[in-house]
């Protein structure tokens, strides 16, 4: 890989969140104690979900997915971050950056994916309730999560292959705490066409989930909106709730990085929201699952009580 003045690239440098020596051990202790809840969190649901036959559901099939998911996500970009912090290094090897770019991009649209799918649960249960077990069989749900790993696997190669060919200039720190995407592109020197091709796939994976999501609660507004009693309408969006408040977290902080990110002025506002985008909400997932669902808390106890 040869950058434009035609030395050999060897690793990329981040700059992390705060250049402060006295801010390190600080940083440090929030960052691997939100990693550790966030793991914890979503092992449990899995956990539940797997151990209680009750809950062998598409919804909580979904769930136990982002759970996943969303362990796999933060494991991307924190433990590095914490090891740079633990060794006093900036350091990222080109190799591990094209690597950790791949699963970051992975991820996050397994995420939109993931979350896309019970946007669909939620509208054949309000709105085909009697096709619901007949529509949303095992070998349906199964098909919809394998697609999801395989799509998102491709868009993620293909993305990561076209940054493998990019050139760079001579200045290879990366304003974050991790290759994030935007800003490994902003060093690049190459032929934007490269760049354009890569933001309209990023796009196209991105935007189509969302698309998805919208349109199937559209369809559950209209139905619960024909629901002639108050209480029957609670009902029908109350099993919305923490599906709406996930979706809002992620897709509020995920516009924001890249909004934020688009102009190179804006790359403190950027790390702010990257962390929100990618630590906070993969931790909160499990909160807003485990403490407004009864389901889950009746597992969970279940769980631990044995």
């Amino acid at each position: 890989m040869e950058p434009g003045n035609g030395t050999q690239i060897s690793e990329f440098l981040l700059s992390g969140l705060s250049q402060s020596l006295e801010l390190q051990p600080l940083i440090f202790g929030l960052f691997l104690s939100m990693y550790l809840v966030t793991v914890l969190g979503n092992q449990l649901i899995i956990l539940a979900v797997s151990s209680d036959s009750h809950l062998h559901t598409p919804m909580y099939f979904f769930l136990s997915n982002l759970s996943l998911v969303d362990i796999s996500f933060t494991s991307t970009t924190i433990p590095k971050m914490l090891w740079n912090i633990q060794t006093q290094s900036k350091g990222i090897t080109y190799a591990s950056c094209i690597t950790q770019l791949y699963f970051y991009i992975l991820f996050a649209q397994l995420d939109s994916f993931i979350l896309t799918m019970m946007a669909y649960d939620r509208f054949v249960a309000i709105c085909h309730p009697l096709h619901y077990m007949v529509i949303m069989n095992p070998q349906l749900c199964g098909l919809l999560v394998l697609v999801s790993w395989l799509m998102t696997a491709m868009a993620s190669l293909l993305e990561s292959l076209i940054v493998s060919v990019l050139h760079f200039c001579s200045d290879l720190e990366i304003h974050h705490f991790f290759c994030e995407f935007n800003q490994v592109i902003q060093l690049a020197c190459s032929d934007s066409f490269l760049n354009i091709i890569m933001y309209f796939s990023a796009g196209v994976v991105g935007v189509g989930p969302l698309t998805g999501i919208l349109h199937s609660y559209s369809k559950i507004l209209v139905s619960v909106c024909g629901i002639p009693s108050a209480q029957g309408k609670y009902k029908a969006f109350s099993t919305c709730e923490s599906h709406l408040s996930v979706v809002s977290l992620f897709y509020g902080t995920g516009l924001e990085v890249y909004l934020s990110s688009a102009a190179p002025e804006n790359a403190h506002s950027s790390v702010t929201a990257s962390v929100m985008y990618t630590v906070v909400t993969p931790m909160l997932n499990s909160f807003i699952y485990s403490l407004r669902n009864k389901d889950i808390k009746r597992a969970l106890q279940r769980f631990l009580g044995r």
